[in-house]
């Protein structure tokens, strides 16, 4: 199930992407995008931008909505543990013995 929905949400990213990048530039402050030749052409006109903003609405939700799903099966997928609930026989089996003796290699 995880692989499926990871699948759409990673088809639904280079969608989103892919779209916002179509769009034509609203930054008229920077001498950008707005009127002139460059992209006008392309996809010009109202009703194709209604359409691409729709669409980017659509596809910003389904992300949004395969993202939460990613974060809820993977939080099922994991025990609900915390670091204040190691037991007593945990801690102490990974703490060394304690060596009275040093151990000093032969030199032979």
């Amino acid at each position: 199930m995880q692989e499926i929905v990871l699948v759409v949400h990673l088809i639904l990213t280079i969608s989103l992407v892919i779209l916002v990048l179509i769009q034509k530039s609203s930054g008229g402050a920077l001498g950008i995008g707005g009127g002139g030749g460059g992209q006008g052409g392309m996809m010009a006109g109202r009703s194709s931008a209604t359409f691409l903003t729709r669409v980017t609405t659509y596809i910003a939700v389904g992300f949004f909505v395969t993202s939460m799903g990613l974060a809820v099966i993977a939080k099922q997928q994991t025990a609900d543990s915390s670091v204040f609930d190691v037991d007593k026989k945990t801690i102490e089996q990974t703490v060394p013995e304690d060596r009275t003796e040093p151990v000093i290699p032969d030199s032979e």
